[in-house]
């Protein structure tokens, strides 16, 4: 990182006297000295930063905001970059936490542990097992910082357990006028409940307290049956035979897998009655199977008719070929090793969640739509999507997830995000439709799009909402209406813009889902980054460009 001026001789000379005016404070301003491109975990998009900033120490954060304000430059903050979209995209100015990383504190007796934001989930998993602690839930990766897994709405799958963010008592924030603020439930409770999920319109989340639990283990196993099991076991076993389930559903074979996990008692780890065993290595786990795969969806490609064909293919090889008990696959590991999962390749991924009870309706109308299947057909039901199928296939598996905000959440006690994507009255179904892309390249075929139009209208249809980090086509007056938010959005926009009336931490996202278009390009704010342009990039994926807004306030 560098302070001289002509270290940062690609930053514009306006900016640069700026920042040299103010280096006689001795804090110094962590900029990188050469060019930096972000791009987001998948390489769906990348842009080039004007700065970009990897700060160490609280003045350093208040020093970048300050000086983005002076400079007339918005802010976007920025982790691991696992969400698909353009969120995380920006011309201007680029602020990574990775050096703003440590645990400042940790009671192995409450479980209460103070965290620098930047922290990754890996690094934080690690540092809880040396106390004897550990996440009480996580979804399927651990390389988000837990500032973007909070800001984001991550969440594992489970009935007994809901967002991520339902483990957080309380927030310390860097507001757009440089001051760093304190939240809770109970004091700025509005706040709060804006930056439990905030896209990253509200501030820079400098310090969580998080509650963990006890570290456990956890005891799972994974078996593979038909689809009409699933469904036929949905409301009386399913999702309440464990307290950890996930599944994959395969709508081309009509199978499922189903991943179910329980905490092992911790005498019985300690005797030895119960150890720890990795399960072993899977075909897509191995190097060859990994290639094996990337190759066949990279030609799938081209010759889209085979894709259910390398479905039962890879899903033989991974899984089994039959059903039932002779499927099973079974281990005990830490809860940190046991939740995750390889994500395997460049993905667009399109996630919604609908009502619970909803689930088997929502995959029944799916098949039947993927199927073509009409009256008579095994399997058909109506369902009613108003798009033709013809021509179109699809990747495996749709992921299918389950959480309930209500058992530690609510609005009346000031811990339920503004945002929050799920049932106020009852546990939520997430549904993840994947769509691949080999070696980073689109399919060729326009499938994505096709795939997601007719997904998107069949939650929409089921009372479904979008997870914020995934890839979905929404308008501001559809999240505010009645039938979705309502007045919570209108509460989260209302604190955005106490907070940041300027707009340093608003660009061409926040401006497309959240604040919706001004009738006036002088209506827009005085510090947001406008006009994201996309070029396709010759790695793949969009090379995103802004530019700052020149309207003054």
């Amino acid at each position: 990182m560098a302070s001289p001026t002509e270290d940062l001789s690609h930053i514009p000379l306006e900016t640069r006297s700026i920042i040299t005016t103010e280096s006689s404070d001795g804090i110094p301003f962590p900029a990188s000295p050469i060019p930096h491109t972000h791009r987001t975990w998948a390489r769906t998009f990348s842009s080039r930063p004007e700065v970009y900033l990897q700060p160490s120490t609280l003045p350093q954060i208040t020093k970048i905001t300050n000086l983005a304000r002076r400079c007339r430059r918005r802010l976007v903050v920025v982790g691991s970059g696992h969400s698909p979209s353009n969120l995380t995209c920006t011309s201007s100015w680029m602020v990574n936490l990775d050096k703003y990383s440590r645990v400042l504190s940790i009671d192995p007796t409450t479980g209460i542990c103070v965290l620098q934001s930047g922290i990754r989930l890996w690094q934080l998993s690690e540092a809880l097992n040396k106390e004897g602690l550990a996440l009480p839930s996580m979804g399927s990766i651990n390389e988000q910082s837990i500032a973007g897994a909070i800001s984001t709405g991550t969440h594992g799958s489970s009935l007994k357990h809901g967002l991520i963010s339902e483990g957080v008592e309380s927030l310390k924030i860097v507001l757009a006028n440089g001051e760093e603020v304190f939240c809770s439930p109970t004091e700025r409770s509005d706040l709060f409940r804006a930056a439990l999920l905030s896209l990253g319109a509200i501030g820079i989340v400098t310090e969580v307290t998080f509650r963990a639990v006890k570290a456990f283990s956890l005891a799972w196993e994974q078996s593979i049956d038909s689809d009409s099991k699933l469904f036929a076991e949905w409301e009386s076993k399913l999702w309440k035979q464990s307290e950890f389930v996930r599944v994959w559903w395969f709508p081309y074979m009509r199978r499922a897998v189903v991943w179910k996990a329980d905490k092992v008692d911790e005498n019985d780890l300690d005797t030895g009655v119960v150890k720890n065993y990795d399960p072993p290595t899977s075909f897509q786990d191995s190097k060859i199977g990994y290639f094996i795969y990337h190759n066949l969806l990279a030609l799938a490609r081209w010759f889209p008719r085979i894709t259910p064909w390398v479905e039962w293919f890879v899903f033989g090889l991974q899984y089994g070929f039959g059903n039932g008990e002779m499927t099973t696959t079974r281990a005990v590991q830490p809860s940190y090793k046991a939740f995750l999962l390889n994500c395997l390749y460049s993905q667009f991924v399109n996630e919604w969640a609908i009502p619970l009870a909803k689930g088997p309706e929502a995959l029944q109308r799916l098949a039947a739509w993927l199927h073509r299947l009409q009256p008579g057909d095994e399997g058909y039901v109506e369902h009613k999507i108003p798009f033709s199928a013809e021509g179109l296939w699809v990747h495996s598996p749709v992921e299918v997830r389950v959480s309930d905000t209500t058992v530690k959440t609510s609005g009346e006690r000031g811990n339920r995000p503004w945002l929050d994507i799920t049932p106020e009255d009852g546990p939520a179904l997430y549904l993840n439709a994947t769509m691949y892309r080999p070696y980073h390249k689109d399919p060729s075929y326009n499938a994505t799009e096709r795939y997601y139009e007719a997904f998107e209208w069949l939650m929409r249809d089921l009372g479904g909402k979008p997870h914020w980090a995934k890839t979905f086509a929404v308008t501001p007056d559809e999240f505010a209406s009645k039938q979705w938010y309502g007045e919570n959005f209108h509460q989260f926009r209302k604190v955005r813009e106490e907070v940041d009336p300027l707009g340093m931490f608003v660009g061409p996202w926040q401006r497309k889902f959240l604040l919706g278009e001004p009738a006036e390009e002088k209506d827009r704010l005085a510090l947001e980054e406008v006009g994201f342009e996309q070029k396709p990039a010759k790695e793949g994926g969009y090379v995103v460009t802004g530019h700052q807004n020149v309207v003054v306030a």
